[in-house]
């Protein structure tokens, strides 16, 4: 049976990988909408490779060549924020949120609302708006499948087991490029460093939160809101192999762990399937080549970022969404060679040091908490 797709972020890396698995399935999908922030003409060609139904850029500036490059095939073209919403919240299936930072909350609070299916690869939404986005899925019938291939892993183990059952979730991670660099090298560390992830292929922003753990930091929270299990049974572990994923102890000491390539069509095709399999084109993993998997304490002296977001999350209200505003400027700030790498965690701390806006309680008091962030953390920049 063919289902209805739509894919916010069609052009990132994670909306490659799902095109690619959808051109190999091409008879069980029809694409609704397909959206980009400004790459005109690669976003007119997968829309008329696919067929889509509408295609947006969120940069208005971009809308002139998108329409040009779309002129005289059946798909419809728009640009801006409302666009992006109104694509969004087309009737589809399954809805793939994967627009990075805050930008992809609004379209992805849209889909939630038509009570589809949403996979989410924006963690980000989820920690700026965890409550409201959580209820909003409950009123409307929504379906969240987690695509992050941490929580895509821990869902499969716990494959529908009561979260009372749970004794710990563990969260894997590769520990980033700066891993064994000593502090003084990591202070020194540049954008290009930053963003050579040793184990996966992902954007500039998603590699410097690798690299200063704040990645982690963000999954963690996301997972809080995603596994009702309680903050302090999550824990996070580094794994620098990126072969096991994630894992769930069970109260009767059985761990469960889901290993895979790095290769993120694995959990895309997991929650494209879901509750069924399909076939990826991933290697299997050859466990005997590997050998040994190695495990280590994350050090959060020399990466305080997983710390600050523990804190976060404990602190709960708008802390989460100050801790994600400031780390965004911080990161395109650093990108930028506005400042170094160990001030990017220095400057989330200044800024969830300040007093906090009150807890948001719906959708556009969380964009509000996220506006003033960022202009706090722009100040703080400007300061430093």
């Amino acid at each position: 049976m063919t289902r209805t797709l739509s894919i916010l972020g069609a052009t990132g890396s994670i909306g490659a990988s799902t095109l690619d698995l959808i051109r190999r399935n091409r008879g069980q999908w029809r694409v609704v909408a397909l959206t980009a922030n400004g790459n005109a003409a690669e976003l007119a060609r997968l829309a008329r490779e696919f067929g889509a139904e509408v295609a947006v850029v969120a940069d208005e500036a971009a809308l002139p060549a998108l329409r040009e490059a779309l002129a005289g095939s059946e798909t419809e073209a728009a640009g801006g924020a409302q666009a992006l919403v109104e694509a969004a919240a087309r009737p589809a299936d399954v809805t793939l949120a994967a627009i990075v930072g805050c930008a992809g909350l609004a379209p992805t609070m849209a889909a939630i609302k038509q009570g589809g299916t949403i996979a989410l690869a924006n963690k980000e939404a989820l920690v700026s708006a965890g409550e409201v986005m959580t209820a909003a899925v409950t009123k409307h019938g929504a379906t969240l499948l987690p695509v992050d291939s941490e929580h895509n892993a821990i869902f499969q183990c716990l494959a529908g087991n009561d979260s009372a059952e749970v004794r710990c979730i563990t969260l894997t991670a590769s520990g980033g490029p700066f891993r064994e660099w000593p502090m003084e090298q990591i202070a020194a560390a540049t954008p290009a460093q930053a963003v050579k992830h040793p184990n996966w292929d992902m954007g500039a922003k998603i590699s410097v939160d690798s690299a200063t753990m704040m990645n982690k930091g963000l999954e963690l929270i996301e997972a809080f809101h995603l596994f009702p299990v309680g903050l302090e049974r999550l824990r996070i572990l580094v794994h620098p192999q990126s072969v096991v994923h994630s894992m769930v102890e069970y109260r009767d000491g059985s761990t469960l762990a889901q290993l895979g390539p790095s290769d993120m069509r694995v959990p895309i095709a997991s929650v494209l399937a879901w509750p069924q399999r399909m076939d990826t084109p991933c290697a299997p993993l050859d466990l005997a080549a590997i050998g040994t998997l190695r495990f280590e304490a994350p050090d959060e002296l020399r990466f305080p970022a997983t710390r600050l977001a523990r804190e976060a999350a404990q602190s709960g209200g708008s802390a989460p969404a100050v801790l994600n505003a400031a780390n965004e400027i911080a990161v395109a700030a650093f990108l930028a060679g506005r400042i170094g790498f160990t001030h990017i965690a220095a400057q989330v701390e200044r800024s969830l040091a300040n007093p906090l806006p009150p807890p948001p309680a719906a959708l556009e008091e969380v964009l509000m908490v996220d506006r003033e962030a960022r202009a706090r953390a722009e100040e703080l920049l400007e300061k430093l």
